[in-house]
């Protein structure tokens, strides 16, 4: 706490008055962390062109660009997620922040379905599965960037989806 008030300027004491214990702190940056992800997921998806197809694709692309791929964003979600189990407040701000970008991933698919009138396809799945690839694509390439550009995830990304719409 005391380098964290150092680094930012201020007291310790102000800093114990709007956060009177560590976790509160921590799942505030947390919360704050999110929100800076994705609202710059949304602002590529909001550049894009109206379709839903270049909608998602501006979604991969903002997915495998900084700051997303920046090593210590994963070195943040590393230190978040293995206070999940342990800290009720950030389970708290999970639940409040959504499933991260779970929410924006929803409406895009179910706007691309809609588009492409794709009915039967089984949308909460789809989500999984897409999110699922992203997730596991983003961690390959912060775990060692050299297997693969982020270019070549997006693709990947793409393909899923074009055999999704099969």
């Amino acid at each position: 706490m005391r380098r964290i008030a150092a680094e930012a300027g201020v007291s310790i004491g102000l800093i114990n008055h709007h956060f009177p214990h560590k976790n509160t702190l921590i799942a505030e940056s947390y919360r704050h962390f999110n929100r800076q992800l994705s609202a710059s997921f949304g602002a590529a998806v909001q550049r894009a062109a109206p379709e839903p197809r270049a909608r998602l694709r501006a979604f991969f692309e903002a997915n495998f660009s900084r700051p997303n791929l920046d090593p210590q964003v994963l070195t943040a979600w590393i230190v978040f997620w293995g206070l999940f189990r342990q800290s009720p407040e950030i389970r708290k701000v999970h639940q409040e922040m959504g499933r991260g970008y779970g929410d924006m991933l929803h409406t895009l698919l179910e706007d691309l379905m809609k588009a492409n009138e794709q009915p039967h396809l089984r949308l909460r799945l789809a989500e999984i599965g897409l999110g699922a690839l992203l997730d596991g694509l983003w961690l390959e390439w912060c775990l060692d960037p050299r297997n693969f550009r982020p270019a070549e995830a997006v693709a990947l990304c793409e393909a899923w989806v074009s055999c999704l719409l099969e």
